[in-house]
């Protein structure tokens, strides 16, 4: 069995990462944290090297989580993906027939939610799985 999370470089990825540990631990299950580097196209005169920005935000997001990964009696799985954040974590999670799949409400925004799409309300509609949606502490 596996739990799925989703953690980008907002705060509340910790707070994701944390409770899909707890889940993980509670159902025995291994845990799988997931990153989804996204750019969108821009247009920019100056030459963008995509590959050095993902790899910038890939140790940035590992990073931040080094102080509960790895979590002890937990096998955690690390997962670095590109393309669309909500559509590509759902078919990691559908793929693996994982058991819950764990996200936060706010990753990059407001702002970039309404252009970009909630991924916690596409995870809600289109995984296959239960869905446990982290509130940030402003939320709460």
């Amino acid at each position: 069995m596996t739990v799925v999370a989703g953690v980008d470089e907002s705060p509340i990825s910790m707070k994701v990462a944390e409770a899909a540990i707890a889940e993980a631990k509670w159902r025995d299950s291994d845990l799988h944290l997931v990153h989804v580097a996204y750019f969108p196209i821009v247009y920019s005169e100056v030459p963008i090297n995509w590959g050095e920005v993902a790899e910038a935000q890939r140790e940035h997001v590992w990073g931040q989580l080094e102080p509960v990964v790895p979590a002890d009696g937990v096998h955690v799985e690390r997962v670095d993906l590109e393309g669309y954040p909500p559509d590509l974590l759902v078919d990691y999670a559908n793929g693996q027939q994982a058991e819950l799949l764990v996200v936060g409400t706010r990753g990059r925004g407001d702002l970039a939610s309404l252009i970009l799409g909630s991924t916690s309300h596409r995870a809600i509609h289109l995984a296959r799985c239960d869905v446990m949606v982290v509130k940030a502490a402003e939320e709460s």
